[in-house]
């Protein structure tokens, strides 16, 4: 029997996120993000099972080759755009849209033959200060990357990216939105909402919208924002407990002895650990489901195991089902607990669990 721990991928729940965000958004073309392996999910099967998307998002040329050699037909976009001149081929021989953020890359791209037939996203710092030109930039940018791809067919959009999106009432979300309404730039195809901005934002959803966490179900909104968004799970990480011990009191547990029993007790071990994507730095404490019944993470956690208190399951065995985050217990959740965020843990998923795919 191989090793119980793995990753169920509920294409179905995928879907009803889609139709979501299609719904939240419908003036809108969708670029779905499926970067990082689909958040972890398995981009080629994600974006089979999202094949209505009007574009997908992406961070590398190899992300991209990889749909592109799955047989991925739609546009799919370079979020970060290429990161040397010589990735300008591949982008043309693949049909790829780079993203331009620096004026390195404009001139790049204005030595590169194979640019002229490219389809180009200029990105415009408006607030986050991370990538892209400044608003100052944009509109003699913008006019040189036009006159650069207009013979070959090509186009340049605009886009920008949020820095507070995950708190709507966030004054910094105006004032990127003022400063993307204000540049000095041709008519363009435009793209500014991620996830939250997509949900509560209809004011910024503009030609394009870009959701990305919430296609797989996970709120993006920060913990402080207590917003119902009706969302699926999509990703269930589970596994088994592969052992129960009674322990006395006194009992230290795990690497460094960091807990100890404060009673006679039965403890858990189940079959999963940071080798597996799970927080290494989860508390004691964080909640786990066994028996589909919360029960708290104890000790150290190590690379293939976790320790849990039973004492509220003590008729639990060997071979009973553990669940780590999913449809029952919010990766939300475990992210808080863990002092990080849904999205970390869901990309850090490694690559030694198995994904099981269904339908719902």
């Amino acid at each position: 029997m191989t090793r119980p721990v793995r990753a169920r991928i509920n294409l179905g729940a995928l879907q009803h996120n889609y139709q979501l965000a299609r719904q939240a958004a419908p003036a809108s073309r969708l670029m779905a993000v499926v970067k990082a392996n689909a958040y972890g999910h398995g981009a080629v099967p994600v974006a089979r099972a999202l094949q209505d998307a009007d574009a997908f998002a992406l961070a590398s040329v190899e992300e991209a080759v990889q749909l592109r050699e799955a047989g991925v037909s739609r546009p799919l976009v370079l979020l970060e755009g290429v990161f040397d001149a010589t990735d300008l081929a591949a982008a043309a021989e693949y049909a790829l849209q780079p993203v331009v953020h620096s004026l390195e890359q404009a001139d790049w791209l204005a030595q590169a033959p194979a640019a002229a037939s490219l389809h180009l996203w200029l990105k415009v710092d408006t607030g986050m200060h991370r990538l892209g030109v400044s608003p100052q930039q944009a509109g003699a940018v913008h006019r040189r990357l036009a006159a650069l791809v207009e013979a070959g067919g090509g186009s340049v959009r605009l886009m920008s990216h949020l820095a507070c999106a995950d708190e709507p009432q966030h004054a910094a979300n105006d004032a990127q939105l003022a400063a993307f309404l204000s540049l000095d730039t041709p008519a363009a195809e435009r793209s500014l909402a991620n996830s939250a901005a997509l949900l509560t934002r209809p004011d910024m959803h503009f030609d394009w919208v870009r959701p990305g966490i919430m296609l797989y179900g996970a709120s993006p909104f920060a913990p402080n924002a207590d917003r119902q968004t009706g969302l699926q799970p999509v990703m269930t990480l589970e596994s088994q407990l592969i052992a129960v011990y009674p322990r006395n009191q006194g009992d230290s547990i795990g690497y460094g002895q960091a807990w100890t029993c404060p009673a006679a007790m039965p403890v858990g071990v189940a079959a999963c650990g940071y080798g597996d994507g799970y927080p290494r730095h989860a508390p004691a404490g964080t909640p786990v489901l066994v028996n589909g019944r919360e029960v708290p993470l104890i000790g150290r956690l190590s690379m293939d195991m976790i320790c849990v208190d039973l004492r509220s399951q003590p008729r639990a065995r060997p071979g009973d089902p553990v669940q780590l985050w999913g449809a029952g217990l919010p990766v939300e959740a475990v992210a808080a607990r863990a002092g990080t965020i849904a999205y970390e843990l869901l990309c850090n998923v490694s690559g030694r669990v198995p994904r099981a795919y269904s339908d719902g």
